[in-house]
């Protein structure tokens, strides 16, 4: 597996990426907790410290979570209860404090990754009179192709997909741009505009303060 290790501490990082490699298994060392937003979508499950350069390692959990189910090891330093409930409640799968035994790590990482089957992303999904086919990247609004540009064809499929549920402002960028939280929201409102106005045969409600949905005809 692919595991995203977020640890500030460069000795600390590089036994535990050596411990992975002989493993078997890939990685990548980040320090910042920014990094971790930006990059967790080429893993399979992130090792979090909490004490990250830039932030909290509990606020990036909470961020993450915000717009992943990916599982989350915490391994820190912080032994008390307080943090181990408040990462937990966060949402992390497990906490372990160092110094880590090698092989408890390696069978905690196995054991949270086969309890996560990340969702499949469908072929192809119809909205009412729209149809969209993913590999193709074509829309069909009643019988005529829709010309999209990749991001406006990307804050589609992650409403379409999800049709008649909520979808938060930071999952929609972090699927489309791979960045939850520091894309310009003046560049995604003129997205999401565009795709108000390419596809009127569909209704994006917004609902203030949580997200976006895209209403369900079917």
């Amino acid at each position: 597996m692919h595991v995203l290790v977020a640890e500030d501490d460069g000795s600390v990082a590089a036994a535990l990426v050596s411990a992975l490699q002989r493993a078997g298994h890939a990685s990548t060392r980040v320090s910042r907790g920014s990094d971790v937003l930006l990059r967790h979508r080429d893993a399979q499950v992130v090792l979090l410290d909490l004490g990250l350069e830039d932030m909290d390692g509990l606020d990036a959990l909470r961020q993450l979570r915000a717009v992943s189910q990916i599982p989350v090891i915490v391994v820190t330093a912080r032994g008390d209860e307080r943090s181990t409930v408040r990462a937990l409640s966060l949402g992390a799968d497990d906490y372990l404090v160092k110094p880590v035994r090698l092989h408890e790590l390696l069978a905690r990482l196995l054991a949270v990754t086969r309890r996560y089957s990340p969702p499949e992303d469908p072929m192809r999904v119809q909205v009412g009179p729209v149809d969209i086919e993913v590999d193709a990247r074509r829309v069909i609004a009643d019988g005529r192709d829709v010309a999209l540009t990749p991001n406006e064809f990307g804050i589609l499929f992650s409403l379409a997909r999800r049709a008649g549920q909520i979808v938060s402002r930071p999952q929609i960028l972090d699927e489309v741009w791979g960045d939850a939280y520091a894309t310009s929201s003046r560049s995604f409102d003129v997205h999401l505009g565009q795709v108000r106005q390419k596809l009127p045969e569909l209704t994006i409600t917004t609902v203030r303060g949580v997200g976006y949905r895209l209403e369900d005809s079917g």
